[in-house]
């Protein structure tokens, strides 16, 4: 058990926010999977009390301590409304997920809510993880998932998205997908590449470019940002000549700037949690 003293930095809204699956709170502490570790965090005036094995260096950079977030601020605060969710939720960071684990759980995502993907993840893990401790385990790797029995992937009660996921392992363990290419790609190519795996649209292509590979230009447009945009944005210019409601993207990376992401996921919280507020 260590203490790490950070700045600007809200463990409760970073993991609850909606961003990551394996984390549970009990309490005042959050026990998630990270890797082939039990993690159990908590947060008390302004210090992080850690109790893992794994150096400061990880949560630094898992927590994407090095984020400059008051330029990221005075960058993305274009209105009342994002001004009021950063006001609100001060120190929430976007977190640097594995890109594989977090490729496939929002694969899982799609059409579902946060519990029924959680509890997706956790039938995974279970079925074709290692055991790391009592009751948790650890994401299951490519080539498992990839020669995984179809019967037994049913029994994790992933519907209609077992062929896909089965299909993207395929691809991962044979190379035929290398997922270290896409950090290095431009963001319009590397959700091009994602793309062309069955079962992923643009929305869960963002999710993963944001979250995994650092794509900070990746503004995810699910049913709240949809609502947001068209509650608050809708007569916008840019909605002007622009017939396809799907572009809604190009418009966060507009009108946001390179950081378009982090708005969108203050946005997104804040919607899940306050609904459409009142600016006024």
């Amino acid at each position: 058990m260590y203490r790490l003293k950070l700045q600007l930095f809200d463990l409760d809204y970073t993991l609850d926010c909606g961003q990551v699956f394996r984390w549970e709170r009990e309490g005042n502490w959050w026990t998630g999977v990270v890797g082939d570790q039990v993690i159990r965090l908590s947060q008390d005036s302004g210090q992080l009390l850690v109790d893992s094995k794994l150096p400061p260096e990880f949560f630094s950079r898992y927590f994407r301590l090095d984020d400059d977030l008051p330029s990221i601020y005075e960058s993305i605060n274009r209105d009342l409304l994002i001004d009021r969710a950063i006001r609100k939720y001060r120190g929430l960071r976007l977190i640097r997920q594995d890109p594989w684990e977090c490729l496939i759980s929002y694969m899982l995502a799609t059409a579902s809510s946060i519990p029924t993907i959680q509890k997706r993840i956790c039938l995974l893990s279970r079925f074709f993880g290692q055991e790391l401790e009592a009751g948790y385990f650890s994401f299951p790797d490519p080539q498992t998932l990839a020669n995984a029995n179809p019967f037994a992937l049913d029994q994790c009660k992933l519907g209609f998205r077992t062929k896909n996921i089965k299909a993207a392992a395929e691809e991962v363990a044979s190379g035929e997908l290398d997922l270290d290419v896409l950090f290095r790609l431009e963001y319009k190519y590397a959700r091009e590449r994602l793309m062309r795996l069955r079962g992923i649209g643009e929305k869960v292509a963002d999710c993963v470019l944001l979250f995994a590979f650092e794509k900070m230009e990746a503004f995810p447009v699910d049913t709240h940002i949809r609502q947001i945009i068209q509650h608050y944005h809708i007569d916008d210019n840019f909605f002007e000549n622009c017939t396809n409601l799907s572009r809604m993207g190009d418009w966060g990376r507009e009108y946001f700037g390179p950081y378009c992401g982090y708005a969108q996921q203050y946005l997104y919280y804040q919607k899940r949690v306050e609904g459409l507020v009142s600016l006024y």
